[in-house]
């Protein structure tokens, strides 16, 4: 029985608290038994109740559990500037499908865009430079122009990627610039003789791969790769470990060859394989470290692949198949259970769950008769941008839901 109010309490010492008056480690227990509806409904009883009952701590565990909060499986929190209580309600709307689309950007010629997303800036590739554009915090509008542009390049930018410092492109003329973010300065890195198709840069340390058959190790000291390691094929996508002791490249698969392989940066060779059975031109398009042992990728065999590398020799340990039989050009994952991807038919981008085999939702961002591939998504709490041959699309999820008050 609980009591009423303060004079109950004097009469009735032996009765109760009122629920506020619990410690906080207790009142934090007893909530965590909550799910969210019940946590909306008793956040209604007060004022008091309310303040409570929206804090981070309290919606923590319920957080963990849902797709895209910003809470990674380490318990690392992505975005701490932002109530978590608001980014459970976001994620209710991931999972189904609950958003509002626009298109912000169109240009007249196909291209092969690539986009990255820091902060509240969008940067996004057009045939040789790269513009980054202001996203408006409280309405998710993209500005209209870049406010800063980054050239330099004789022909279109492939790929490029952010580092607190640095914007690293690479061109389809074979070579590499380093802009630095906070000054007006670029240094140029040449050695491939084809077209950069992908690069990755972590910790002073950047790697590209080539259609020249070709990955290079570069250090922002030199202009010159510190090593070259030769390849039997065409190399499509790269990424660096987060621990800077080894990288992975994805080939074209054309050979009878793995196309995944893991390299040593302080030995500069070639460590393992992964997987086997490839089928010939099953080629690896885009690929994302989780963790210094969990490797995503995707690419032409039209799977989302999660290899183990600590297993010896590192293995799949979970595969997505799209169900459609197309390519998957390019894959995110938020460090927890949601992973976005898309593919190379009508703008097609699905969003899984780690834990379910099927897919969660699909948009279809192009229509009949115009089709082309998602070359580039990126996604925060709530909007996910995707990039396709001749706009960029934006799907908000802040929308009205009404599982939490």
């Amino acid at each position: 029985m609980v009591c009423r109010d303060q004079t109950d309490m004097q009469r009735c010492p032996h009765r109760m608290l009122l629920l506020s008056q619990l410690p906080e480690d207790v009142l934090y227990h007893i909530l965590s038994y909550l799910d969210c509806t019940s946590l909306s409904r008793l956040s209604q009883v007060c004022k008091s109740i309310y303040r409570f009952v929206s804090r981070d701590e309290v919606w923590r565990k319920i957080a963990k559990e849902c797709l895209n909060t910003g809470i990674t499986r380490n318990g690392t929190d992505i975005y701490p500037d932002l109530q978590l209580k608001e980014r459970v309600k976001v994620a209710h709307n991931w999972l189904d499908g609950l958003c509002k689309r626009t298109i912000p950007l169109k240009w007249k010629t196909k291209l092969l865009p690539w986009l990255q997303l820091d902060g509240d800036m969008l940067y996004l590739s057009q045939a040789a430079d790269i513009g980054a554009f202001h996203l408006c915090r409280e309405s998710g509008r993209l500005q209209r122009h870049p406010s800063e542009i980054f050239s330099g390049h004789k022909g279109d930018v492939c790929r490029f990627v952010l580092t607190d410092s640095h914007l690293v492109s690479g061109g389809s003329e074979g070579r590499i610039l380093v802009h630095s973010r906070a000054r007006d300065t670029c240094l140029e890195l040449s050695g491939h003789n084809q077209e950069v198709n992908c690069l990755d840069a972590k910790g002073g340390l950047i790697v590209s791969g080539s259609r020249d058959r070709t990955a290079r190790m570069w250090t922002l000291t030199s202009s010159h790769p510190r090593d070259t390691f030769p390849m039997s094929d065409r190399v499509w996508s790269v990424a660096i470990s987060p621990t800077l002791r080894s990288f992975v490249t994805g080939t074209a698969c054309c050979e009878n060859t793995s196309p995944l392989r893991v390299w040593d940066v302080e030995r500069a060779q070639c460590v393992g394989n992964l997987g086997l059975g490839f089928r010939r031109g099953a080629g690896v398009l885009d690929m994302q470290f989780e963790s210094p042992s969990q490797l995503f990728t995707c690419g032409y065999d039209t799977f989302i692949r999660l290899w183990d590398l600590r297993l010896n020799p590192g293995k799949c340990v979970m595969e997505w198949e799209e169900p459609h039989d197309s390519a998957l050009y390019c894959l995110q994952t938020d460090g927890n259970h949601m992973i976005a991807s898309g593919s190379s038919y009508y703008g097609g981008v699905r969003l899984w769950d780690k834990r379910q085999a099927a897919c969660l939702q699909f948009f279809q961002l192009s229509s009949r008769p115009v089709s082309s591939p998602v070359y580039c998504l990126r996604f925060s709490s709530s909007h996910l941008h995707a990039a396709l041959a001749s706009s960029l699309h934006s799907l908000d999820f802040r929308q009205n839901n009404v599982y939490i008050r």
